[in-house]
């Protein structure tokens, strides 16, 4: 009777570890309250997590293994989907395989009770082709508190004004259908102008956040003070995409500034993506050439930016306990 008793408390110990490492699950359905994002029950939610690379260029990446591994292993709490548009193999193009990838990222982000960034990954506004996807989306998965929206990747030339207004309508589309999950609202010039939306934010709707994009190596106090003004006007901030080397991807990783926006994300209570699960000969690519995409990789498989993004995540994962 002992031993029975023993094996039961034990199983129920298993089970209280597993549904405490399935983010979704113990946090439920996001909000936004003032400048932080909260859970459920009213307490503040950090997500930590990574980015997938562009769709159209590394298809093979976006499986449910991949996911399952990165949930598990890499103790990701938010997994981006960064559906590539306008490139060969992108959204306009290949709209139906596109959003099988897609949709292959987000079922298995919810079977694993993690969060899922679905990301229009554009620099260019297209707002017939967005509010028929994004439609289609949180028709499918509006009811699932694992959804946030990202509405626009990376805006180049648009100025805010043209960001602004292409947001408001895919707001109005995506909350014609789903009331309640994030929506994730970019700045021009490479999601670095935030203070710009700080300055003039949409209004009208709840659960809006806005992104900022770093990379260490180019951007820093500059943007973090960006970003502070940005908060300091009530703006709440997501960083859902950055990394540790230069704008262009590749490049040395600066170590120190990397450090100084984990840092700072830490103490402001703002949730940090990095970029990106793909394994192109570049810094900021995660994984080497000719491993396998599903998942279970070893260190020896990882480039450097992968190895310290695990290592980060692991570390994050831990400190939340």
């Amino acid at each position: 009777m002992q031993s029975k008793n023993l094996a039961i408390l034990i199983l129920g110990i298993m089970l209280s570890v597993t549904v405490l490492a399935q983010p979704a699950k113990k946090h439920g359905n996001l909000s936004v309250k003032g400048i932080q994002l909260t859970d459920e029950h009213g307490n503040p939610v950090v997500l930590n997590g990574v980015s997938y690379g562009w769709s159209n260029w590394w298809s093979e990446f976006y499986n449910e293994k991949s996911v399952e591994w990165l949930a598990k292993d890499w103790k990701c709490d938010v997994i981006r989907a960064a559906m590539g548009i306008e490139p060969d193999g992108g959204y306009i193009k290949k709209p139906q395989w596109t959003k099988e990838k897609i949709e292959t990222v987000i079922k298995a982000a919810i079977k694993n009770n993690i969060y899922v960034i679905i990301d229009w990954h554009s620099h260019n506004i297209r707002l017939p082709e967005a509010k028929e996807f994004f439609a289609d989306m949180a028709t499918k998965y509006g009811k699932n508190p694992h959804v946030i929206y990202e509405l626009y990747n990376e805006p180049v030339k648009d100025s805010w004004a043209q960001v602004k207004d292409y947001s408001i309508e895919l707001i109005k589309t995506i909350r014609a259908i789903d009331p309640d999950n994030i929506i994730l609202v970019g700045s021009p010039h490479w999601d670095q102008d935030i203070h710009l939306a700080a300055d003039e934010p949409i209004t009208g709707f709840s659960n809006i956040m806005y992104t900022c994009h770093f990379y260490a190596g180019t951007h820093g106090k500059f943007l973090r003070d960006r970003c502070d003004y940005a908060l300091s006007k009530g703006i709440p901030v997501f960083i859902s995409e950055s990394a540790g080397m230069e704008a262009s991807g590749d490049g040395p990783i600066n170590y120190p500034e990397w450090q100084s926006w984990i840092d700072w994300c830490a103490e402001k209570k703002i949730s940090l993506v990095t970029w990106s699960v793909s394994a192109k000969r570049e810094t900021c690519s995660m994984i080497k050439q000719g491993v396998s995409p599903e998942g279970n990789w070893k260190t020896e498989d990882l480039q450097e930016s992968g190895i310290k993004t695990r290592e980060l995540l692991r570390k994050q994962a831990e400190s939340q306990k």
